[in-house]
């Protein structure tokens, strides 16, 4: 078929309660995500929490893809959760009726779409607030969308070398995952990780939908400095790239567009001015917004 040009390439990055708010700071992106989706040639667009139904379907109209990023906010009952939720099913039922939409999850991001697949709230703790770790791929992984293009160096790198870097205290247990029917039929899993106790589910995407996901934050190693643990060796920043240009590529598949160049104009996040967090938080920088 044919792939739109990449001038109309747009990705929503989701956005989250920040912790403390205090005026015009209600909510915020870590800017590593946008960078992310950047860097692999998207414009991205802001998708701010607590809009109306109507509001967020537009947006979905008008854009290519969406991720959810990682973060700190209840997976049940915020902003975040239910604008996920949202996208979501909206994003089901286009790719349902043939029109592609992809949807990527990071960390918080991942942890959700388990919830919103299975209707279950199915983690567990492990210990993983603050280490890279190689990853265990699963035999399925030689038939996945995600990897398939993948230098083989990049994939032997991933399997011996630690550059998954992981910032979670929950997870989903390899266990817990392959009890749930519904998950196990519409996820394959990619790869594993244990934190020496627990085996978890580290990357999965779905069989029939293009929706990707990952327990690790493959923006960090690229664009986040403030932690020692972040690796930031070439192989590492090939992995964020890599990462980044699959589900870029994905978003192209979409038809998506703005209805004018005004509305376009409007949502993009070129309208926000980041700002420097690394001194007090784990984030380089953030945007804020109302």
């Amino acid at each position: 078929g044919s792939v739109l040009p990449l001038l109309i390439l747009f990705q929503s990055v989701l956005a989250q309660e920040v912790y403390k708010p205090t005026p015009h700071r209600n909510s915020y992106i870590a800017a590593s995500y946008v960078k992310f989706l950047e860097s692999a040639g998207a414009r991205v667009v802001p998708l701010m929490i607590n809009k109306s139904d109507d509001e967020y379907r537009r947006l979905f109209r008008s854009i290519n893809g969406v991720l959810f990023p990682g973060g700190g906010v209840s997976i049940k009952s915020s902003g975040y959760s239910k604008a996920a939720g949202i996208f979501y099913r909206l994003a089901l039922e286009a790719n349902s009726n043939g029109d592609y939409f992809p949807i990527w999850g990071t960390c918080l991001g991942f942890e959700l779409l388990t919830f919103l697949t299975s209707g279950k709230l199915l983690l567990s703790r492990t210990n993983t607030s603050g280490i890279a770790l190689p990853l265990n791929f699963t035999d399925d992984v030689r038939d996945s969308r995600l990897f398939k293009d993948f230098p083989v160096d990049l994939m032997k790198s991933l399997e011996t070398e630690p550059i998954t870097e992981n910032s979670h205290r929950w997870s989903i247990t390899t266990k817990n995952f392959t009890k749930s029917k519904t998950l196990k039929s519409f996820y394959r899993v990619l790869s594993t990780n244990t934190d020496g106790q627990k085996e978890f589910v580290s990357t999965i995407e779905a069989y029939n939908f293009p929706i990707y996901a990952t327990q690790w934050h493959p923006e960090k190693n690229a664009f986040e400095w403030t932690r020692p643990y972040i690796p930031h060796m070439p192989s590492a920043i090939k992995t964020t790239f890599y990462m980044a240009y699959f589900f870029v590529n994905e978003a192209r598949k979409s038809f998506h567009s703005f209805p004018s160049t005004e509305e376009e104009e409007k949502a993009l996040i070129y309208n926000y001015k980041p700002q420097y967090t690394g001194s007090k938080s784990a984030f380089e920088q953030k945007y804020f917004f109302d």
